[in-house]
């Protein structure tokens, strides 16, 4: 067993660690083919052993060579480190400074085997969203990061770190950029040959930048997204008796099942790999678990009947679950399902993020691997038939929306009946949860903020509830809006729920959607339990990349942004160095995350509170910019929402002026103006 200290001093060279391979109990990410030329497979061996000195290249050659060949990408499986991979307190990382230390633990968490994906191909979640490209860069990143002053800056490069350059005490200690590939080989055929190369990654959103905090923060999001489509599309704040259905508990996916819980109604929830299946139930995610059509049906109209708080994980295809849907319907007139969605990872649906459902599970590993075309076109069917069912039973009292994955996207490519009349390119005929279901939030600045007590300790993590739980009830009380209300409500049932069903998973971490104003007080008021003594140890503030700034992605996070500028990433781009400039302790701007490679660009920070003056001033100027940027944004793009809240928000800062647009004239007028 390594100790942090050994783990911060280097590559292990002399000597060189035991080759254990793949390890067995644990899942792997799927075979990748990247069609490499044998010219180009030289070129990554090359580029993997530059990581290493020439007396030992002789011997790691040939077996990064096999890596290469037999799983399509060089992971150095021998350097994957024999520690306990988790988040330690902070005091035990052996650094220079308490932001570098903060990284570490954030770093080891997103590779926590309780937390990822698949963590020795350095994988978080998402089938594809990678912390670093190889291991030799954890052991690098490590090692810089326990030398790193107040006046150094380590950059990385989509996983590769660059090194440590000088800087001052108020620059970032940390930035990083994944997949900035020029746009025009900014495709997925390139990408598989650059990753391949190890010379670019996909760090989905907070893989690559460190900040994921386990399944926890999409169990808040598909909270809020359930209970925000109850309300719109059935007419109910109760949802007993209601029932979801969906797919994937694998990474982000497995939170759907604790979420359907947590808002009361009844989730059925489709997974192929029996292994992500276990994982969830094990954990007490998943009530119960089936590999029955006919009992899953049962089991469902029993739960509907007596109003049953259920989370029922079926393993098999989610087709087959839809098809037999659209069986009871046609055969009995009953519809038994009110809400559905899905979460596979069809951002990445030829490289195991969809399994179609003419295979079984190892048959399309295998098939993926050997022959790749063969697998896209069983896909390809596969969506098609699924569009198919969903789309019966929406002509009854049915509602599905998109969950961001590109389901609906990789639909429309693969010819499924999605095509939405008179539409523009970012809508299809069911809406994105952005369009529909929390579209609004995200324009009234609300959004997934996040922090986490590096202490270690539950208790400092439950002393942040409580501070939490205050602010919002005092900003309650201070007679906001209605709707803000209505945000601020559900966040303290969120925090309170949160708590009973322990949704820590990692480290001491928690969520809730907030916006400007009680980021802000949030932080305030831990940074000062930090300067008392209440909490223990820094505090990381950070949030999803999918956030009111943070994200430009057309068929997602800037889905209802109906000025032509949806395909323009702007607003992530300047949200990355804005927050570069304000305070941030790191900051990482990626190239994919949720919908896919090439069709988003998406940024996110890193905030270390500890206490000081100045680190209140740091969160007050930074978490201000981080929101108040997209807000502005969407006020220009014509959203009246944003509009209110960036004219409030300007009143009571004078130093905050943004260009407002003026009403245009009626379309008539503008028709005849192009007439004339």
């Amino acid at each position: 067993m390594s100790s942090l200290q050994v783990l911060c001093s280097g590559l292990p060279l002399r000597p060189l660690p035991e080759n254990r391979g793949r390890w067995a109990g644990v899942p792997h990410a799927p075979v990748r083919n990247p069609s490499l030329s044998p010219e180009e497979e030289q070129l990554a061996l090359r580029n993997a052993l530059r990581y290493f000195p020439p007396d030992v290249q002789k011997l790691l050659a040939p077996e990064f060579a096999q890596e290469l060949r037999q799983f399509g990408h060089i992971y150095m499986y021998r350097f994957c480190p024999s520690i306990e991979m988790r988040a330690y307190p902070i005091h035990q990382y052996p650094c220079q400074t308490q932001a570098a230390a903060a990284i570490m633990h954030m770093i080891m968490n997103n590779l926590d085997p309780a937390v990822a994906q698949f963590p020795q191909e350095l994988v978080t979640y998402g089938g594809n969203g990678q912390v670093f490209s190889n291991w030799a860069q954890f052991w690098l990143t490590m090692s810089y990061l326990s030398k790193m002053t107040e006046e150094q800056t380590l950059v990385m490069y989509s996983g590769h770190p660059l090194g440590l350059f000088p800087s001052s005490p108020a620059a970032p200690r940390l930035v990083i950029t994944n997949g900035m590939v020029i746009p025009n080989y900014s495709s997925r055929t390139e990408y598989e040959k650059l990753f391949a190369l190890g010379v670019t990654m996909y760090g989905q959103m907070t893989a690559g930048s460190y900040c994921y905090i386990g399944p926890q923060g999409i169990v808040h999001g598909t909270v809020l997204t359930v209970l925000n489509a109850g309300r719109r599309y059935l007419g109910v704040e109760n949802l007993a008796g209601k029932v979801f259905v969906t797919s994937g508990l694998g990474g982000m996916s497995g939170a759907q099942a604790k979420a359907a819980a947590i808002v009361g109604c009844i989730g059925v929830i489709a997974e192929v790999d029996k292994a992500a299946l276990a994982k969830r139930h094990q954990q007490g995610w998943l009530m119960e678990v089936t590999d029955s059509l006919d009992h899953c049906i049962a089991r469902l109209r029993e739960a509907r009947k007596r109003k049953e708080v259920l989370s029922l994980g079926y393993h098999g295809n989610v087709v087959d679950l839809w098809e037999r849907l659209v069986h009871e319907l046609d055969t009995t007139g009953e519809l038994l399902v009110d809400l559905g969605s899905d979460q596979t990872s069809c951002h990445n649906p030829f490289n195991g993020g969809y399994y179609p459902v003419q295979l079984s599970f190892s048959e399309a590993q295998s098939l993926m691997a050997s022959n790749p075309e063969a697998f896209k076109h069983l896909v390809q069917e596969s969506l098609r038939r699924h569009v198919s069912a969903i789309n019966r039973l929406a002509q009854e009292k049915f509602f599905f929306w998109d969950y961001g994955n590109a389901f609906l996207l990789e639909a429309k490519r693969a010819g499924a009946d999605v095509e939405k009349k008179g539409a523009n390119k970012t809508e299809f005929r069911y809406p994105s949860y952005v369009q529909h279901i929390m579209g609004d939030i995200f324009s009234q600045g609300f959004g997934p903020f996040r922090w986490v007590c590096t202490s270690g300790d539950p208790q400092d993590l439950a002393t942040t509830d409580q501070l939490a739980t205050s602010v919002l009830e005092k900003a309650i009380a201070d007679q906001v809006k209605a709707s803000v209300r209505l945000q601020y409500a559900d966040n303290i049932r969120w925090i309170q729920e949160a708590a009973k069903h322990q949704l820590v998973v990692g480290s001491q971490a928690r969520i809730l959607y907030s916006d400007q104003r009680g980021r802000v007080a949030i932080a305030m008021a831990i940074n000062q339990a930090i300067a008392s003594g209440k909490i223990k140890a820094p505090v990381v503030l950070s949030r999803d990349h999918h956030d009111v700034s943070g994200t430009d992605s057309p068929f997602r996070e800037t889905s209802n942004i109906y000025d032509g500028s949806a395909f323009c990433a702007d607003m992530a781009v300047q949200n990355f160095v804005g927050d570069a400039c304000r305070g941030a302790t790191w900051v990482a701007l990626h190239n994919g995350g949720g919908v896919g490679w090439g069709e988003v660009i998406n940024g996110g920070f890193g905030l270390v509170l500890d206490g000081t003056p100045e680190a209140e001033r740091k969160a007050k100027m930074m978490l201000s910019w981080d929101v108040s940027n997209g807000v502005a944004r969407r006020c220009w793009s014509g959203n009246p929402k944003a509009y209110e809240i960036i004219c409030q928000t300007m009143q009571e800062d004078s130093s905050l002026v943004v260009t407002l647009p003026h009403e245009v004239a009626e379309e008539c007028v503008l028709q005849q103006a192009l007439q004339s």
